[in-house]
């Protein structure tokens, strides 16, 4: 059993019995996606919400939920997972400073949340767990085999979802 470890704006794909791991999600979505009858996992830590956020040049795939989810999809079919099997749990997002005005650009994290749901949506995958939102940092990890998601919350303990 190997654990992957998956760094900010980076996805990767595992096959039971391997794990995926990321850690620092504040703001940012960790994004998993599963086909429990291929037993083939994927991992996204997605930033932000859109690509055309970006400052210009290459982007980097794994670090808008635009881009991730729709790669990660493409990773996992190559690793023989079919879309139709397809669920996905999601962690994170958190709001992680208060803020006096209300501005929409400093929602980062609820807005992560709102783009990763619309990506799944789009790609017609259900969310069928989620750890979101609040305002502390999450490391989670994923078992390929089990397709449980262990997540691990500062002042909050471990829970699996």
């Amino acid at each position: 059993m190997e654990i992957i470890k998956i760094g900010m704006a980076d996805l990767g794909v595992a096959k039971s019995p391997d794990r995926l791991r990321t850690t620092g999600l504040g703001s940012c979505v960790g994004v998993v996606l599963y086909d429990s009858v291929h037993k083939v996992a994927g991992m996204a830590h997605v930033m932000l919400p859109e690509s055309s956020l970006g400052k210009g040049g290459e982007i980097a795939i794994g670090k808008y939920a635009d881009t991730a989810i729709p790669r990660l999809i493409q990773d996992m079919k190559l690793a023989g997972a079919s879309t139709t099997n397809m669920v996905a749990k999601l962690a994170g997002g958190a709001q992680m400073f208060a803020f006096l005005g209300k501005s929409d650009s400093m929602r980062i994290g609820p807005r992560n949340v709102e783009a990763c749901k619309m990506a799944l949506q789009q790609a017609k995958i259900k969310v069928v767990a989620e750890d979101t939102g609040g305002n502390c940092g999450r490391t989670i990890e994923f078992d390929a085999a089990t397709g449980l998601l262990q997540i691990r919350t500062v002042n909050q303990g471990v829970k699996e979802v």
